[in-house]
């Protein structure tokens, strides 16, 4: 049985039941809600480790509560949404959210996407090439510190989401090697890469507003243009 809580965010009652019964069926332990403010009260009752949230909702939609969250917390976000567009996903990603799906959804899927989410926001050994006593990595100027889940630039601590951790912490333990957007997503995401996806893209673009002095001309996490990403050794 699953000790984490998940929290689901939706209005619409009958999709959020839907989606209780199959994460109560894996063992999770299931908090619901019909509103982003109904759902940061839960937030400041209960100990939660991942959040389903809705994007369309009356009042507080669910980017502005994703960004709310985004301010004290780095609890994984996945985002639904009846818009599938990619505009709708990079939008939000953006905001901070770290997987999105398009309703009407498969929950086999969903039960599967939580369960990779959890996985690496609860593992502190996403790379099984370390050894598990290496507690601190210093690579490209940063200092990743995998018993604390902190990452360090300088003196400034990095505040990254737990998907934005992952890809860094793949190219902070291969510094210097490039990694391509296909390679990152079904290392990180353990899932088959699509061709049209953004989503590497966007996360990257985070990390570097994050750890970077000039996201605009980074430094660390560099471009190769046409082949991918790398941490600069």
């Amino acid at each position: 049985m699953n000790a984490a809580s998940i929290l689901v965010v939706d209005d619409e009652k009958e999709i959020a039941d839907l989606i209780a019964i199959h994460l109560q069926s894996e063992g999770y332990q299931v908090f619901m809600a019909g509103s982003g403010e109904q759902a940061l009260q839960v937030l400041r009752e209960h100990d939660v480790q991942l959040i389903i949230l809705d994007i369309m909702m009356p009042g507080m939609d669910g980017l502005e509560m994703c960004r709310r969250v985004r301010e004290v917390r780095n609890t994984p976000i996945l985002m639904l949404s009846a818009r599938a567009e990619d505009v709708d996903k990079i939008l939000g990603l953006k905001t901070g959210a770290d997987d999105y799906m398009a309703k009407p959804f498969n929950p086999l899927e969903l039960v599967a996407r939580v369960r990779a989410q959890l996985r690496r926001y609860l593992s502190l050994n996403p790379d099984r090439a370390w050894r598990d006593s290496e507690d601190i990595l210093r690579a490209g100027g940063l200092e990743i510190n995998r018993a604390k889940r902190t990452i360090t630039v300088g003196e400034r601590r990095a505040n990254l989401t737990p998907t934005e951790y992952e890809i860094l912490l793949l190219l902070a333990g291969h510094p210097g090697r490039v990694f391509s957007s296909e390679e990152i997503y079904e290392r990180v995401w353990q899932e088959r890469y699509l061709h049209s996806n953004n989503t590497v893209m966007v996360h990257i673009r985070k990390i570097r507003e994050k750890i970077e002095d000039d996201p605009r001309h980074p430094t660390l996490v560099t471009t190769v243009w046409g082949v991918g990403y790398r941490l600069e050794a």
